[in-house]
């Protein structure tokens, strides 16, 4: 069970709220799952102070996202913000922070605390592409690796040892997932290139092509299969009725709506 700075809205959230949905988190879960937390932009004293607080409600791996406006960190200032906190609670890392500063950077800095900093378990790519194989390549020895997004991120990175992925599509169609997983399990990796050709490619340019980018239609799917509702905290944009009735029709055509069988 997975908190993120950007797919759980946290950058959105008061101190407060990330504290208490982290609470939440932890206890609905009740040692029935991994748990992980995350804060979102922290800087070391404070996110020392979440960690902690993280490690009091009993979460079992935390997700640390640094702060780096104007290119301000040197791979040594972050090893050093890592280790403060790995010295608190297991972490993951989060390559999102390398995107802005390029693949020298990134690796420099995963290799510096890969060398020196332990309590690192795990790391979500954000990146892609040519980093994220030398990443993986890189940890994973010692940590887990896993991608973010699509199940075409995972299908680039599993030769190179990546143990896992984000599934868009686990919380409203899990069957799709299933066979994604079934197929990678059996080294069917034509099966699996037929899954992402039939559902994660048309779906997610379904979601990039609505109003208010992926997010918006995301929490609009969502509604639809009734699991939580469209509306997301202003500036953002929420689906109006008949734009939700326009996801709900192209959501029947691609054989991903509730009514439809896969």
């Amino acid at each position: 069970m997975l908190l993120t700075a950007g797919d759980s809205h946290l950058t959105t959230m008061s101190d407060q709220e990330i504290a208490d949905i982290s609470k939440v988190l932890v206890d609905h879960t009740s040692g029935r799952a991994l748990t992980v937390t995350a804060d979102r932009h922290y800087s070391t004293n404070q996110a020392i102070a979440f960690a902690e607080y993280a490690k009091d409600i009993v979460a079992d791996v935390h997700m640390v996202l640094p702060p780096d406006w104007a290119a301000s960190s040197t791979p040594e200032t972050l090893r050093d913000h890592y280790a403060k906190i790995a010295d608190i609670i297991p972490v993951m890392l989060v390559t999102n922070i390398f995107v802005p500063r390029g693949e020298v950077f990134g690796l420099q800095t995963l290799e510096l605390i890969y060398d020196t900093v332990e309590n690192v378990v795990a790391i979500k790519d954000d990146t892609l592409g040519p980093f994220a194989r030398k990443m993986t390549l890189l940890v994973r020895d010692l940590w887990a690796v896993f991608s973010g997004g699509q199940k075409q991120n995972h299908l680039d990175l599993h030769p190179y040892g990546c143990d896992g992925f984000m599934s868009t599509f686990l919380s409203f169609k899990p069957e799709i997932t299933h066979s994604y997983w079934s197929a990678i399990q059996s080294n069917n990796f034509a099966a699996a290139a037929s899954i992402i050709q039939d559902y994660d490619h048309p779906f997610f340019d379904l979601l990039k092509s609505s109003p208010g980018g992926f997010d918006a239609a995301l929490h609009g799917v969502m509604e639809l299969f009734g699991i939580y509702s469209r509306w997301r905290p202003a500036p953002y944009y929420n689906l109006s009725d008949l734009e939700m009735e326009a996801l709900a029709n192209r959501l029947v055509k691609l054989n991903i709506h509730p009514v439809a069988n896969i």
